[in-house]
């Protein structure tokens, strides 16, 4: 094992276009993200900050940054996971998201979990 497995977080992303909640018409397209974030290494570890980068399909970008996630910031043994979901909105029917969580194991150690980009896409609506 070496030095960077001791503080390894692993997470992976699932989106949905929520139709209901979005207007096309007025370019609000609205997305709920289920983010799972997995312990890999051999410390515990709590996420303290969250750091969202959202660009739309024109480039604009949105920085997200905040305390924790959806009100929490979970604590995690080697080997659990916490899993929540929470919503974005853009103004075109694409985009893509990317950030990172700041953890901080329980020895002092600050560290960034990536968040490697991924899509936020409204489906071809069938005629």
């Amino acid at each position: 094992m070496n030095e960077n497995d001791e503080y390894r977080i692993d997470v992976s992303a699932e989106t949905r276009f929520v139709r209901d909640q979005s207007a096309p018409e007025e370019n609000r397209y609205v997305f709920a993200y289920t983010i799972t974030i997995t312990n890999m290494g051999s410390a515990p570890a709590q996420l303290k900050t969250r750091h969202w980068i959202i660009t739309d399909a024109q480039g604009q970008v949105q920085e997200v940054r905040g305390d924790g996630v959806v009100g929490e910031q979970p604590r995690l043994e080697p080997g659990e996971s916490f899993r929540y979901t929470s919503a974005a909105m853009l103004e075109t029917p694409v985009g893509t998201m990317h950030g990172s969580y700041q953890m901080v194991a329980d020895d002092g150690t600050k560290f960034d979990a990536l968040i490697q980009p991924f899509s936020l896409a409204m489906p071809n609506m069938v005629h």
